[in-house]
């Protein structure tokens, strides 16, 4: 008996006794009978237990939900894997499709999507410099099978793989090739390198294209690498001044040389003419000369005085048998005589007169013509 004369009651009238636990199963299974058919009394096919159409619902509800479970979507860019008991089974296109859950595993993959990756790090180049190096690479899935059986992690491997690839390149270049003119040959060589990579590691990846978005010296040394861009443009420059100099002085010495040998062939033309005139007046000279000596001797010497004497202004002549010098002011003679060919000088016929004497005669006749004029 309890305290409060209350048997296995609380204090605020409720029974505190627990239930018995053939009591509480014996509750559940009435509730399940009442759920799927059953009646109150055991034994009996059509009182107890699962009837036949029972079993049917259940079966037929349990079929539509693994069926249901198994249907699945494949869009245009994507592939389906389809492992069966964890192999291998085939690749499914899109459109709608069905594999049994649990005995197939399916995997989808975007094989048109193009995926984005930025690689930025330091490098060392074959100079023993140091470059910042910014490279994009744009790549897609060209093998579903490969990309989700092959390998565990491709987006991982690619990543590292562009690494590799990339220090192999710029480590193999020059700080200048990297920086300025080399960079589009840099990224061609990393493409081809990092698809060599994919390949040998069975990703199934396939890589679109590879951009060097950005390189350039460390931060430290930028101010002195732009005194050297600065110095590479002005030599660039030069050198496109120096051609154009070039290009315009080139022509024109050209243009010289040809009317220099112009020259050259018309003075040659001159002078064979002139040589020839020269030996013609020669061979009509020395017919005259065959006919009379003498006569052609002293026309000779006359016409070479006359030549001399007409491109002379002052002629000093040594006279014969004295101690003194004649100047002869041939400038002021032409004024009063206009030339040598006003002379009177005797011919001598016979021929026997020498040079000296004929010289002579044109000394005398010369100062005969001074005293007249210093008579007047």
């Amino acid at each position: 008996m309890s305290w409060n004369g209350n048997d296995n009651k609380d204090p605020w009238g409720r029974n505190d006794t627990p239930p018995e636990i053939d009591e509480v199963i014996k509750k559940v299974k009435e509730r399940v009978d009442s759920i799927f058919g059953g009646g109150s009394s055991g034994g009996s096919s059509a009182g107890g237990g699962f009837t036949k159409k029972s079993a049917s619902l259940v079966f037929f509800v349990l079929a539509l939900v693994y069926i249901g479970a198994g249907i699945y979507q494949v869009e245009e860019a994507e592939r389906s894997v389809v492992l069966r008991f964890g192999e291998f089974s085939e690749i499914k296109g899109p459109g709608l499709r069905w594999n049994p859950p649990i005995v197939d595993s399916v995997s989808v993959v975007d094989v048109v999507r193009v995926r984005p990756h930025r690689h930025d790090a330091l490098m060392l180049t074959k100079d023993e410099n140091i470059v910042d190096v910014t490279v994009s690479v744009q790549y897609q899935i060209a093998d579903p099978k490969k990309y989700v059986l092959d390998i565990r992690d491709a987006d991982a491997s690619l990543v590292q793989a562009t690494e590799s690839a990339l220090r192999h390149v710029v480590g193999g270049s020059i700080m200048d090739d990297a920086l300025t003119t080399g960079r589009e040959l840099i990224a061609q060589e990393v493409k081809t390198r990092l698809q060599r990579y994919l390949n040998k590691y069975n990703t199934g990846l396939e890589v679109v294209i590879v951009n060097i978005e950005d390189s350039s010296p460390p931060r430290q040394v930028q101010e002195a690498f732009d005194d050297v861009i600065k110095a590479r443009e002005d030599e660039v420059r030069a050198r496109n001044e120096a051609e154009t100099y070039a290009n315009g002085l080139v022509p024109e010495a050209r243009g010289q040389a040809q009317r220099m040998l112009q020259d050259a062939e018309a003075y040659k033309e001159q002078v064979v003419s002139e040589a020839q005139g020269d030996a013609t007046r020669f061979n009509l000279l020395l017919a005259e000369y065959q006919k009379a000596p003498d006569v052609t001797r002293n026309r000779l010497y006359l016409d070479s005085i006359q030549g001399v004497m007409s491109n002379s202004t002052k002629v000093m002549i040594d006279v014969e048998g004295g101690n003194n010098i004649l100047y002869l002011p041939l400038d002021k003679i032409a004024e009063s005589a206009r030339g040598v060919d006003n002379l009177n000088i005797p011919s001598n016929s016979s021929g026997n007169a020498s040079i000296s004497d004929l010289t002579n005669q044109v000394i005398e006749e010369i100062r005969r013509r001074n005293r007249q004029e210093e008579r007047r």
